[in-house]
């Protein structure tokens, strides 16, 4: 007989993180996977086929998370996989001492586990807050990871 005593510790919807596209209908500003890592197409380029072989896409993408460079070379004719990355605006409302920010959803929940972003965009973060103004940060998703890539003014309350 089998053991019922099964124990699960999560309980994700099994959807996948990423979805096959075909290396030749990729595109320069997409989204594709680098040495496992999700990343933004910044270069490409086709070879042409061999004696013997296909077509080779040559592609360098940016690290979404880290801004680390990557490259790949792959047969125009072989899938690549595509993370399903999610963009969102959040309402900056507090910075604890901890470094984590507080923001609110536009369904008006409370979110407080992302930290703020490392570098320049930290620190401009930090000093527009400290100045009083209403920001909106932009929280890019993708493979079970996410973070702060941009901020802006919220124009939303000018009106």
């Amino acid at each position: 007989m089998a053991d019922l005593d099964d124990h699960f510790e999560t309980a994700d919807s099994g959807a996948s993180a990423t979805y096959p596209m075909q290396c030749s209908a990729l595109r320069k500003n997409g989204f594709v996977m680098l040495k496992s890592r999700p990343c933004k197409i910044v270069e490409m380029s086709t070879s042409k086929t061999g004696k013997h072989g296909h077509a080779k896409v040559h592609m360098v993408g940016i690290d979404i998370f880290s801004n680390k460079k990557y490259e790949d070379i792959c047969p125009s004719t072989h899938n690549m996989d595509v993370p399903h990355v999610k963009r969102e605006d959040l309402q900056l409302i507090a910075i604890s001492d901890d470094g984590f920010l507080t923001m609110m959803t536009e369904g008006g929940d409370l979110r407080e586990d992302l930290k703020v972003p490392d570098g320049d965009l930290g620190d401009q973060l930090r000093s527009d807050f400290d100045n009083g103004k209403d920001l909106l940060c932009t929280v890019l998703k993708a493979c079970g990871e996410e973070c702060v890539i941009a901020i802006k003014n919220n124009s939303a309350l000018d009106k």
